[in-house]
């Protein structure tokens, strides 16, 4: 009897619909039908993007990458890089193939001008539909061939109420000497300049190189005021940790910081800040196309976008998050407030990109130092008056020498 009713209860359990016993956590039926039918199973998709931005299944969030890997059948690679240049460099070396990449405007349009991006198939990217149109056609993809918009965000001063008595409102407090060793500071070329260039009133863009070198001179001189630590991912501990007074970075990360010390607060400087946009693209190294826009087209699904930008706490172009009143970044004033004196940055001519950089080693190394400076002109001063007196005494040996084999030849003549 009891196998009778085992028996029936097996059957009774494989007749029941297996949609009813297995409704998917975030996705509906017809979303699972289309990764699943995109042929995927067995590639794999290799992602480039930056640290800690993708939602990673902890906190409750969604594991993407676990997510589309779950939904196509695909394995995703995924490695993270620091900044922009790193980024480049790794690309132009080779070695290494990636079939999505997450570059900043300016790196898109250096990319673009270099033909390192191939055309995207909009036709399979089905969620450009939930695009806000304020972030296509922008200035680094005028006609919308190569990229698909990720994130929006800018950088912000982040300072400590314990160690900061008054309110900042200035990038300038980056340079007070009372918060020597309390300083944290980009550790990429590009948005160290950009503060230096606010304070001295510069086109974050501009191709005169005596404003790079002045630029780059103010920085130098940060360096012997207050000996900055440059960071980029390392700021999260750092700046949480209560030792630091400031820290140069990114409004959405501020929020992360905050939860974990609530003694922190941010500004936007009145001199001016970037907005940079951040978006997906396809490098010519691509190796599974298809796979690439699928997990672009993924990583906009509203169930993705959202927990996306909940994990990382930037804005997103995704329509669906901005006007979602139950996200915790809905009329945030760091991700949606006004920026006084924004710039964003453009690709730079040659001449220029290899300057910067140039003069970034040198600031770095101390080789801009003003103490070094002042060491320098002592040394060629002491140069100077030791080669000076070294060529008088040479001159009074001519001088006697002269003297002597005149005295001699007037000897010879009257014996």
């Amino acid at each position: 009897m009891k196998k009778l009713f085992a028996l029936l209860l097996t059957l009774a359990f494989l007749l029941v619909p297996l949609s009813v016993n297995a409704e998917d956590k975030y996705f509906s039926d017809e979303q699972i039908e289309y990764y699943k039918n995109l042929g995927l199973q067995g590639t794999s998709v290799n992602v480039y993007n930056w640290g800690d931005y993708i939602s990673d299944g902890s906190e409750d969030y969604m594991d993407a990458v676990g997510e589309f890997e779950r939904l196509t059948g695909a394995t995703v690679n995924y490695t993270n890089f620091e900044s922009n240049e790193n980024m480049y460099s790794k690309l132009v070396g080779g070695g290494a193939s990636y079939d999505v990449i997450v570059p900043s405007d300016y790196m898109i349009e250096r990319l673009i001008d270099e033909d390192m991006l191939l055309k995207l198939d909009y036709n399979n990217i089905p969620n450009m539909k939930y695009i806000d149109p304020e972030f296509l056609n922008l200035f680094y993809d005028p006609d919308q061939l190569y990229t698909v918009p990720f994130n929006i965000n800018s950088t912000v001063l982040i300072y400590n109420t314990a160690l900061v008595d008054e309110e900042p409102d200035s990038w300038s407090v980056l340079w007070d000497e009372q918060y020597r060793g309390k300083v944290l500071m980009f550790n990429n070329s590009r948005d160290a300049f950009a503060i230096a260039q606010a304070l001295l009133g510069q086109d974050f863009n501009t191709t005169n190189e005596q404003d790079w070198v002045n630029a780059a001179q103010l920085l130098a001189e940060q360096k012997d005021k207050v000996n900055p630590v440059y960071v980029m991912d390392e700021v999260f501990n750092l700046m949480e940790s209560g030792e630091y007074a400031f820290a140069t970075y990114y409004g959405g990360d501020y929020l992360l910081m905050v939860e974990n010390n609530e003694d922190l607060a941010y500004c936007f400087p009145k001199e001016g800040v970037n907005r940079f946009y951040d978006a997906f693209c396809v490098p010519t190294c691509c190796q599974n196309k298809k796979g690439a826009e699928a997990f672009i087209n993924f990583m906009h699904e509203p169930e993705v976008a959202f927990d996306n930008a909940e994990f990382i706490s930037y804005r997103s172009p995704n329509i669906t998050v901005e006007e979602n009143e139950e996200s915790s970044l809905y009329g945030e004033e760091v991700i949606y407030g006004e920026l006084p004196n924004e710039q964003v940055f453009r690709n730079l001519p040659q001449n220029i990109i290899e300057l910067e950089n140039t003069l970034w080693t040198q600031v770095k190394s101390g080789k801009l130092s003003v103490s070094n400076h002042e060491q320098n002109v002592k040394i060629y001063t002491e140069c100077a008056v030791i080669g000076g007196a070294v060529v008088l005494v040479v001159i009074a040996k001519l001088i006697s020498n002269k003297k002597k084999s005149k005295e001699q030849d007037l000897t010879d003549l009257y014996d």
